[in-house]
């Protein structure tokens, strides 16, 4: 008797996956921040092109990577 392991994807999807997975993160650690300590003080550091732009497309692209790591099919 062998105990094989059958994992559901294989390596490379799985290491898709961590690609993906990373960016997501990214994408949200760089949306944080840009607030004020003081509320009566208005911080314009909040609408800046890194948070209103390249962080949310790195999330939608760490989520299009997820799909592909799904979608990808073993090597044989």
């Amino acid at each position: 008797m062998k105990n094989e392991k059958k994992f559901l994807f294989g390596k490379r999807s799985y290491q898709i996956m961590g690609i993906g997975l990373a960016l997501i993160v990214l994408g949200f650690v760089l949306m944080t921040g840009g607030g004020s300590d003081d509320p009566n003080v208005f911080n314009p550091a909040i609408f800046s092109p890194l948070r209103i732009r390249v962080a949310p497309t790195l999330v939608l692209t760490g989520f299009a990577v997820l799909i592909v790591a799904i979608l990808a099919t073993k090597k044989k």
